[in-house]
């Protein structure tokens, strides 16, 4: 079965850092596109940043030069680096995996960073 972990969330003080882990099974990762989305009640679901089976990535404007995002192939994992927190960036973390060649989409369950001011 398709599972999507995501693990690393928590409490912290604002200016400090978190790393988020999605560790993905029962799909093929190296083919995927990868998201890092984030929702808050009341708001849409918000791609946070993204990165290409090629290695391309992007950022929404409000988290560009604190956070970043990679990808390690062989562990089948995506990680989220988030330095600098800030209060606005409390949310529910999702982890996503897309196929480009066929229309389908994998989510993880989230979890929760709370950055306290």
């Amino acid at each position: 079965q398709v599972q999507l972990v995501e693990s690393g969330g928590g409490l912290v003080q604002a200016g400090g850092s978190l790393r988020l882990s999605c560790a993905v099974s029962g799909i093929i990762f190296s083919n995927k596109d990868l998201g890092w989305y984030r929702q808050v009640p009341g708001k849409q679901r918000e791609l946070v940043a993204s990165i290409s089976s090629g290695g391309s990535t992007m950022y929404v404007d409000s988290v560009k030069g604190r956070f970043t995002i990679s990808r390690d192939n062989a562990k089948k994992t995506v990680y989220l680096q988030m330095n600098s927190l800030k209060p606005e960036d409390t949310a529910v973390y999702f982890c996503n995996a897309r196929s480009t060649v066929f229309q389908s989409t994998y989510w993880g369950r989230g979890t929760q960073v709370t950055v306290s001011s």
